[in-house]
């Protein structure tokens, strides 16, 4: 498996100096020719995160809190405290739509409602030349309730996707390979491993 350290910041975020993850294991379908990766840094009790897809045909039909998210173009970040039951995953669309779940598998996930997603998560959407990207944070008083001993140290077990179930080309991508047959991200056995900086 896959491995990254997540680097400690201090004030503003240089994106540039953040190492990136590749999210480039093709599932389940041909090559279409979609690309994306990933950024990871932390600052104090929040963590920060930087998605990007190379993708010319882009879907983004949700707009509401909770949509399923994974049908239009979609980029992902699953990731649980090692030695925990329930992972967090958080799915996100070019419109800054977010699905925000914990739980111990695909079957049981418990929806995690934010009143104004946007403005908590911080999320900002662009556009760009060959795609999109997405810039979002994620705090540690949003992930301690579900998971109390949940700190941003230590490892966490983690993957990153770029799916699309009803884009004009269906397509999975992740981090880390998943061997199994049909497609399914909701398998922490096959996250790899980030380890928080200092």
């Amino acid at each position: 498996m896959r491995t990254y350290t997540i680097p400690k910041i201090s004030g503003e975020i240089d994106w540039t100096t953040i190492p990136v993850i590749p999210i480039d294991q093709i599932l389940w379908s041909e090559d279409v020719g979609i690309r994306a990766q990933g950024q990871v840094c932390y600052q104090g009790d929040t963590l920060y995160l930087h998605q990007s897809a190379v993708e010319k045909e882009i879907r983004a039909e949700y707009t509401e809190p909770l949509s399923p998210v994974y049908e239009d173009s979609c980029l992902e970040f699953f990731f649980m405290q090692e030695g925990d039951q329930g992972y967090f995953n958080f799915e996100i669309n070019p419109n800054g739509c977010i699905i925000a779940e914990y739980g111990s598998s695909g079957a049981d996930r418990t929806g995690i409602v934010i009143s104004d997603p946007v403005g908590f998560f911080e999320i900002k959407t662009d556009r760009t030349s060959d795609g999109w990207e997405v810039f979002y944070r994620i705090p540690l008083t949003l992930i301690q309730p579900y998971a109390p001993g949940f700190q941003f140290n230590g490892k966490l077990a983690a993957n990153m996707y770029k799916c699309g179930d009803k884009t004009a080309h269906r397509h999975f991508l992740s981090w880390n390979p998943i061997d199994l047959e049909h497609p399914n991200f909701h398998c922490p056995r096959f996250f790899g491993t980030m380890n928080f900086g200092s």
